[in-house]
């Protein structure tokens, strides 16, 4: 994959650079793909459901609202994105039991942990346009992550 520094540097404003410092947690330091969204707030059901279907190497990009108070992805959940051939799940949120996410062969970038667990209700919207951090994420756009950031298309 070209570096998100150079792919900049070759499309310039096409591109929105989210400035963000999330940090990175999972065994893919950098990956890309096709987004797809969920917003939620603290209840990560839509997010297992959604990750338990194939990915076909989309990223999912979840908007947490910004929230620690509570883990929207796991080990579990996050083994189940590998089985299913998601890239790579960008969460607006926290994550628990990231040694084990470390070790999966997954890109995983989120604000934080936070050994809490999330709701089960459901609440929350799948495949909507979602903005944090100034970017808009819409879905079908294409997402480039590594270890100097995040890019998506306009």
């Amino acid at each position: 994959m070209t570096s998100t520094a150079d792919l900049y540097d070759e499309h310039g404003e096409n591109l929105q650079s989210l400035p963000l410092q999330l940090r990175s947690f999972g065994g893919h330091a950098a990956f890309e793909g096709p987004v797809r969204t969920v917003r939620c707030f603290q209840d990560n059901q839509l997010v297992k459901d959604l990750l338990a279907t194939p990915g076909d190497g989309a990223v999912l990009v979840i908007d947490g609202e910004g929230s620690l108070g509570t883990a929207l992805m796991g080990d579990m959940i996050a083994q189940s994105a590998v089985d299913n051939g998601w890239a790579g799940v960008v969460i607006h949120g926290a994550i628990r039991d990231s040694v084990a996410i470390g070790s999966l062969p997954l890109g995983v970038k989120a604000l934080g942990t936070n050994p809490r667990k999330s709701g089960k209700t459901g609440q929350g919207e799948v495949d909507a346009t979602v903005e944090f951090g100034g970017v808009t994420f819409r879905p079908g756009a294409r997402l480039y992550a590594d270890e100097d950031g995040i890019l998506v298309e306009r």
